[in-house]
């Protein structure tokens, strides 16, 4: 029998990338990477690696004759092996695609976990990013409201629990249904599981929420421009990923700002008002009483889809 080294090395890769997915999923971490109602696909991932992983195995030993001179087959036309098995003598260029594969596996398993933070903010826009919704909003004829919205439906006065999420996609009825129930009331709660249609529509028309009273939590972000006494109480919202993550939040007022630090997880009550920002019509919170709080398990926003049909 003989030993290869490189089939061994691909087989070990395999395996790494089955464990690594299995430990995401095994420490409830896979949700800081991805969208939970992706978390079937990745764990189908997980499983197609060791599955990979053990055909992979039945290359590492060859019996002697055939690993002497092991070749592609082929027709009178062809005379060489355009590909690589995997036998050929290892290269730098070998070296640098195995690099390349192994650094993921590396930087998962050594590094902890990270939640986006108010740096992430910075490096996204800020407060530029918040503006440009705004513009985007009131030049954009927003339609019967679209797919692919954080929702949660109000379904007999109750609203639908926030770990069923990734189950659910809902019809224009329930979303209608959510709408209208945001409209009506007169204390708007920023639940995570409606933060971002509730977001939407705030933005899209503040006056129609100017004076009412909201509650939310979020993580504190300051940026150049604003006022002593305020500070942006944000949120990441992720579509698929972290890499597709957008900050949404409200500029928010409160006399003990300048004492926060960025990062800090609060919740507040506070009153919807208007404030200009950089020429920019947006709305501000004008905080009446506060707290702070633990980072959340969940610390993400995420959008679920809406049937239009």
């Amino acid at each position: 029998m003989s030993f290869h080294f490189q089939q061994a090395v691909r087989a070990f890769i395999l395996l790494a990338f089955s464990v690594l997915l299995f430990k995401l999923h095994f420490t409830s971490e896979m949700t800081k990477f991805i969208n939970p109602k992706y978390e079937g696909l990745s764990q189908s991932a997980s499983v197609l690696f060791l599955i990979l992983f053990m055909i992979q195995t039945t290359r590492i030993w060859t019996v002697k004759e055939n690993s002497q001179h092991h070749h592609c087959h082929h027709d009178s036309h062809d005379h060489n092996c355009s590909h690589d098995h995997g036998f050929s003598p290892f290269n730098t260029k070998k070296l640098i695609a195995y690099v390349i594969i192994v650094f993921p596996l590396v930087t998962g398993f050594l590094l902890p976990a990270k939640v986006l933070d108010a740096s992430i903010a910075d490096k996204k826009g800020g407060l530029a990013v918040l503006t440009n919704q705004k513009s985007e909003k009131e030049i954009d004829e927003k339609p019967a409201h679209n797919i692919s919205q954080q929702e949660d439906p109000v379904i007999n006065g109750d609203l639908v629990d926030l770990s069923r999420l990734e189950e659910l996609v809902y019809t224009k009825d329930e979303y209608n249904q959510l709408i209208q129930h945001l409209l009506q009331s007169s204390t708007i709660k920023m639940n995570d599981d409606i933060f971002s249609t509730y977001y939407d529509e705030i933005q899209t028309d503040i006056e129609k929420f100017k004076g009412r009273e909201i509650e939310l939590k979020g993580f504190v972000y300051k940026e150049e421009g604003l006022e002593q006494d305020q500070l942006v109480l944000s949120r990441f919202l992720i579509t698929h990923c972290v890499a597709d993550a957008s900050i949404i939040g409200f500029i928010s007022e409160l006399p003990e700002a300048s004492s926060l630090k960025e990062n800090t997880w609060i919740e507040v009550k506070g009153v919807l008002g208007t404030t200009n920002f950089n020429g920019t019509e947006l709305p501000i919170i004008k905080i009446t009483t506060w707290k702070k709080i633990n980072e959340p398990k969940e610390p993400y926003l995420y959008p679920i889809s809406v049937k239009i049909l």
